[in-house]
């Protein structure tokens, strides 16, 4: 299923945003630290690059990710030219507060009043970027909600006398080329659900848990006599556990589903990273020779389509006798 969620007000966002990096300093990425890359939108990228501006990757709900995947990303981020990447949770004023000197050591050209420094926070919906926000200035100035795209507009506010933020409204891009990205997306709750089919989302992430997290899932749902090990087995097997059943006994296998994402979403499974590094770089190369197979194919059959119609047309041209 390729998923897709690229609501008016995300477009409008996209071309504010285009016009507020040309005064920024310093572009403070959010991110889902379960899915740093796939979180990790390619248009902050593309206007940040083109202005030039250096980026503070905070990999957010770190509490609920697998600590050595976060480790592996955050090096991997690291490695990049002109970024600098930290992991934390937003409930964790300790951590939060660290952040303005971060910034500060990132940019240190601008640091006093005649010369705040100017920060845009960015990040795709509902990974927190409010709640940073809140926590930042010790009080409440960005809405905070458990659906995505609660911030439908930029805010500037001041941090002290030598920081200026820019809130973002939180934004996708126009097409998420991989489906993976887009799964993974939906299963942590960043696209709109009028844009996904639930079933279909958990049975992707329970197919991923499965695999990656087998021990976490036997311990939260008891999968010791699951017949089928895989997605639909399992929820299936959630519905069983929870006694979840519609009029007339039948699994409700919707019900399931719905459970299993929030467990997911909650924390309550475990520490669950959905990529790695090194998961993402076989997933890229998986997905560039399945579009690669697809164009040769595509070409194949433009070829003979074409050779078809030139036998047509010579045939056509051909004296009868």
């Amino acid at each position: 299923m390729s998923i897709q969620w690229f609501p008016g007000h995300m477009n409008s966002a996209r071309t504010k945003a285009a016009e507020t990096m040309e005064t920024t300093d310093l572009v403070i990425e959010v991110l889902d630290a379960r899915l740093p890359q796939a979180s990790s939108n390619p248009i902050v990228h593309e206007l940040r690059i083109h202005r030039q501006r250096p980026c503070l990757k905070i990999l957010n709900k770190s509490d609920l990710a697998d600590p050595a995947a976060t480790k592996a990303w955050i090096e991997h981020f690291n490695a990049q030219k002109n970024t600098h990447a930290i992991a934390l949770s937003c409930k964790n004023p300790a951590e939060v507060h660290k952040i303005p000197n971060i910034c500060r050591n990132i940019a240190p050209h601008r640091n006093d009043s005649t010369k705040p420094l100017r920060m845009m926070i960015m990040g795709v919906p509902n990974v927190g970027k409010s709640t940073l926000m809140n926590a930042l200035l010790k009080k409440r100035v960005a809405n905070v909600g458990d659906e995505p795209a609660v911030t439908k507009t930029q805010q500037r506010l001041l941090l002290g006398k030598d920081m200026v933020l820019v809130d973002t409204p939180g934004m996708l891009w126009p097409k998420i080329a991989m489906p993976s990205d887009g799964l993974m997306l939906a299963a942590s709750h960043a696209v709109g659900t009028n844009a996904v089919f639930e079933d279909e989302v958990a049975i992707y992430l329970a197919d991923l848990l499965l695999v990656r997290y087998p021990a976490l899932i036997n311990k939260r749902f008891k999968t010791d006599d699951i017949e089928t090990a895989d997605g639909v087995g399992l929820i299936e097997h959630i519905a069983k556990k929870r006694g979840y059943r519609l009029k007339g006994g039948t699994l409700d296998f919707d019900k399931a589903a719905h459970a299993l994402l929030l467990d997911y979403r909650s924390g309550a499974i475990g520490r669950i990273s959905l990529e790695t590094p090194i998961s993402r770089a076989e997933s890229l190369i998986a997905f560039q020779q399945e579009q690669a197979e697809k164009e040769a194919k595509k070409a194949q059959i433009e070829k003979e389509r074409a050779e078809k119609a030139n036998r047509g047309k010579r045939d056509s041209q051909q004296p009868s006798e």
